[in-house]
């Protein structure tokens, strides 16, 4: 009773926000009859829940405020997700203004945004997902219908995808401080491409974790302070299809230094996962690509060309192969040599000379900076970082895309230069 108490609940939830303002004309979109449409700022104090073969909508500006540090709620998606954002409008998953500080940014103030196996399609456009990763309990709603890791303890990502039938798309958007991983997907066809992935994991956590199941092509992202890795690829799970990713042109930047384990980088490559890696900046990173040394990456797996600056000693030293260690060097990969040498030359972002890129393990307080908006991670005149890349791969979604409600979403071509952003 308690399951179907909760999910009566959420319905009457949904269901408050799917009347219209007097005020809108005619002119405004029409949904496909039963949908649930968040039109106006909102506050959840209790689990949300969009049932199998329902879909939920959110407008342009909407921020849905998550306001329970009891519940901690979770907004669990059994159907489809459409948040269509705008650059002048994004739609925002936040908490309540008292709790959005630094020095509580992995607080787990509220869970995240879970898709179920019959979750069909999700777009998110210009969406921000901060201060997430609340730890399951008995009446935590993804518990209750057996997702994620079905257990109760568990620290829930920002977003999770599983259905290996289904597909998303995330694009323009910023996942920001959420105390698990930002993404963690076992199944489906994704592209993932333009975002800002900034500050995650409170004690681990992946800013992109892919497992068995997925086709994604993932692409121009930024990735700034991931806890564990910026990107964990795995084959776990077994699922069919084996994962086959595209990673390709991103920015790995100041990642791994909380972690005091072997992991904690900017990729981690584990149990038969086929990834192919590409023209990807990895700046001041614990250590570049590692494997898990006993459960290896298929061997097709290609790592370069990739872009690897540190700009202190022990960075360089931890950016060369070891067999031993599990750490890997492409063939055609540009790696600092020297403290400082092989330097991307960001548009606007100081270097720190001093950082300790193991500060979670030597406890030196030598930290990197708190990532700061200003900052530009173009590429500067004379950059070594703008030419070198590979462009002659096929993606995954370059041709025929994912269509979600009619509209075809394709993954962008890859670019010469190494990283997110290009020439200034």
């Amino acid at each position: 009773m308690k399951k179907l108490s909760l999910i009566f609940a959420s319905l009457l939830l949904l269901v408050a926000f799917t009347s219209c303002d007097p005020k809108e004309d005619s002119t405004e979109k029409e949904y496909p009859a039963g949908s649930i449409v968040w039109k106006n700022d909102t506050t959840i104090k209790n689990h949300v829940i969009v049932p199998v073969g329902k879909s939920l909508y959110i407008e342009p500006g909407v921020t849905v405020t998550m306001d329970d540090t009891i519940v901690r709620p979770e907004i669990v998606v059994l159907g489809n997700l459409y948040c269509y954002g705008t650059a002048a409008k994004p739609i925002t998953f936040t908490v309540a203004e008292q709790y959005r500080s630094e020095a509580k940014r992995f607080n787990r103030y509220w869970g995240g945004i879970i898709c179920g196996y019959d979750s069909k399609e999700v777009i998110l456009d210009y969406v921000t997902i901060e201060y997430g990763g609340a730890q399951t309990t008995e009446q935590s709603a993804s518990f209750q219908n057996q997702l994620f890791k079905t257990v109760t303890g568990e620290g829930v990502p920002a977003f999770h995808f599983c259905n290996i039938a289904g597909q998303f798309v995330i694009q323009n958007s910023t996942f920001h401080n959420n105390a698990e991983d930002h993404i963690y997907i076992t199944g489906g066809k994704s592209i993932v491409m333009n975002n800002k992935f900034i500050a995650n994991g409170f004690d681990g956590g992946e800013a992109i974790n892919y497992k068995s199941g997925c086709l994604a092509d993932i692409a121009y992202n930024m990735i700034y302070d991931a806890n564990s890795n910026g990107f964990k690829l795995s084959n776990n799970g077994a699922l069919e299809p084996q994962a086959h990713l595209y990673v390709y042109n991103n920015s790995v930047i100041n990642s791994g230094w909380r972690r005091p384990k072997v992991k904690g980088g900017s990729v981690w490559l584990e149990l038969n996962v086929f990834a192919e890696l590409y023209n990807n900046i990895i700046a001041d990173c614990r250590w570049g690509a590692k494997r898990d040394a006993s459960n290896v990456e298929d061997a097709r797996t290609v790592i370069t060309p990739n872009f690897l600056f540190a700009s202190t000693a022990t960075g360089v030293t931890q950016y060369q192969a070891d067999a031993a260690k599990g750490q890997l060097v492409g063939a055609n990969d540009k790696v600092s040599t020297t403290a400082g040498g092989n330097n991307p030359l960001f548009s606007n972002f100081t270097i720190q000379t001093t950082v300790d890129i193991n500060a979670g393990t030597t406890k030196s307080g030598n930290t990197p900076q708190v990532y700061n908006s200003a900052w530009d991670f173009r590429l500067g005149a004379g950059s070594p970082a703008l030419t070198g890349g590979k462009t002659d791969f096929t993606r995954h979604f370059g041709t025929t895309g994912l269509t979600i409600e009619g509209i075809t979403y394709k993954s962008p071509a890859p670019a010469a230069y190494f990283g997110a952003f290009g020439a200034k």
